[in-house]
């Protein structure tokens, strides 16, 4: 455990630089013209033989298809795939996997502190491995990371870890061109190259709050209840999460990492077919966006997602209120309190078009919801750190989870239903109602909405 003196720019102070534009550079939201049925052949023509495991209906023979155009990153079949539908679920597991750790422990976090589970701290945790000969490869964002004390990273590396700072936010410091409006925004952890972790969940002290604590009355998300997935992935695909962390590594200068056997050989040990995407700014065309973007619009009956910050750029919104228009049911379910209050009403001065359009908001009021899920007709799953918003597609390096196939699809669409009973749902004719206050709080939001 760490006690030591914080940074002294907090996550708020650079938040409010970074809105200010003071770290920003102009970026515009690619274009994607996205891959039709009708470009591909479908429904109904096949394109070529395709996996045992992908012969389960048409819908899911579609985006197959649809994904498999997309190319640039792989789809893996042979996983296995656990939802982890809280905070306190991820930590658990997490801490299982590195406790159990025999050659590597990799993390890559936007928010990395010395986080508890069941008692025990994560430092405890990585010492003890590293006193065993596992070699520990550590990069957190500068900006993110920025409230964690100096000493839980100093105590690390005088016992053997590897530890990169992602985009320091002092120029002087930084190993590559300065960009610190970019962030990695990514959540991954990878142990011993066969066990793999990503989603939404940081590894924040935030997380530790049961949920009793709910929102508290005087608005402090730091004291709230978060609500967040992740997911453990065994398989051929944990290696693609390797390839991204180690991706990261080289592209910030780091030094080399500790050799270990971090590319074992991966058997197939299930049956659910996964893309791992990892998205980086500068991306023409970035990997996630496209494959999102091409799989709403291709559903035929559902397209429910969650957003920790939802604040989607023209494309996405016109994208839903297009599909909702046409039939398909269409849920977000969003924060009604966050970290960054603004992109909530920012996010409010857009419910106008997808509400008249026929989709449905619901807005959580019990706890700060933080996770980023997507679900399309059953057949295409999203997890992993992107949000419906500007940020995850132009500034951010992300990482995603599309998961193809009905097992997943079913526990998310499961977990959302959960979410959306313990929300409110909007109403338009009380959402075209709301006070001149709610609407000043909006416009102001949205002149800043360009680098939320």
């Amino acid at each position: 455990m760490v006690q030591s003196p914080t940074r002294p720019l907090g996550r708020r102070a650079l938040t409010a630089l970074a809105a200010a534009g003071v770290l920003s550079r102009c970026a515009a939201v690619p274009k994607i013209d996205g891959i039709s049925a009708r470009e591909i052949g479908l429904p109904g023509q096949k394109s070529q033989a395709r996996p045992a495991e992908i012969a389960d209906t048409d819908a899911l023979e579609q985006q197959y298809d649809l994904q498999r155009a997309l190319s640039a990153s792989p789809i893996v079949f042979g996983n296995r795939v656990t939802l982890l539908p809280s905070g306190t679920d991820a930590f658990a597991a997490i801490f299982k996997a590195i406790a159990g750790a025999r050659s590597s422990i990799n993390l890559e976090y936007f928010i990395l502190a010395d986080v508890r589970s069941n008692g025990v701290h994560l430092s405890e945790l990585l010492l003890d491995r590293l006193r065993a000969g596992v070699k520990v490869n550590v990069i957190y964002d500068a900006f993110g990371s920025s409230d964690t004390p100096d000493a839980f990273f100093e105590q690390l590396r005088q016992a053997g870890a590897k530890i990169v700072e992602f985009n320091p936010t002092d120029p002087f410091q930084t190993r590559v061109g300065w960009s610190p409006n970019d962030r990695d925004h990514r959540k991954i952890t990878v142990v011993d190259g066969r066990i793999g972790f990503t989603g939404g969940v940081n590894l924040d002290l935030a997380y530790e709050n049961p949920p009793s604590a709910g929102i508290p009355a005087d608005g402090n998300t730091r004291s709230a209840y978060w609500r967040d997935t992740a997911v453990r992935i065994e398989g051929p695909a944990v290696a693609e999460l390797q390839k991204l962390f180690f991706g990261t590594w080289r592209e910030q200068n780091a030094p080399a990492a500790d050799k270990a056997d971090y590319f074992p050989p991966l058997p197939r040990v299930g049956v659910q077919t996964i893309r791992v995407i990892g998205s980086s700014p500068g991306n023409s065309r970035p990997l996630y966006y496209a494959s999102l973007m091409t799989a709403m619009k291709s559903a035929r009956r559902r397209v429910w997602a969650c957003s920790g910050y939802f604040v989607p750029p023209h494309d996405e919104r016109e994208a839903l209120a297009k599909i909702a228009r046409a039939g398909v049911d269409v849920r977000i379910v969003a924060p009604a309190f966050s970290d960054v209050q603004s992109a909530v009403f920012a996010a409010r001065a857009a419910y106008g078009d997808l509400l008249e359009a026929g989709a449905h908001i619901y807005e959580m009021r019990d706890a700060v919801v933080h996770a980023k899920l997507a679900v399309v007709d059953d057949t295409w799953t999203a997890i992993g750190s992107s949000n419906l918003d500007r940020r995850s597609v132009v500034f951010n390096n992300e990482v995603d989870a599309v998961i193809l196939g009905r097992d997943t699809a079913t526990q998310v669409e499961g977990l959302l239903r959960r979410y959306m009973s313990v929300a409110s749902k909007v109403d338009l004719r009380k959402w075209e109602d709301r006070s001149l206050s709610e609407r000043e709080e909006e416009w102001k939001a949205r002149v800043w909405q360009y680098w939320m």
